[in-house]
């Protein structure tokens, strides 16, 4: 199964002449391109699918998409190599950090 997980922009930055940006997967971060989202920013939403940003999404559906997604027992897990962090640890981090 795919999934399109939702995380939250933290920096882009340019590799071998592609867009692509560190997103924030509520505790877990990986690199995605942002070829498919070119008005995506620092601070924005997006959802991503197997290393693309596919669509930006509010930061409410976003949120409530990753709960859901923790519901999921292995579903994230197999997308992203790792479970997501329990909402009580889950560190959506700022472009600051």
């Amino acid at each position: 199964m795919c999934l399109g997980v939702p995380g939250l922009v933290l920096e882009i930055h340019d590799d071998a002449g592609l867009r692509m940006a560190t997103v924030d997967f509520g505790g877990i971060r990986r690199e995605a391109c942002l070829s498919c989202t070119p008005e995506a920013d620092v601070g924005s939403y997006v959802i991503v699918h197997v290393g693309f940003a596919i669509t930006l999404v509010d930061e409410a559906e976003a949120l409530r998409t990753l709960e859901v997604l923790r519901a999921m027992a292995g579903a994230v897990e197999g997308e992203l190599g790792e479970p997501l962090p329990s909402a009580g640890k889950q560190a959506v981090s700022g472009p600051d950090d």
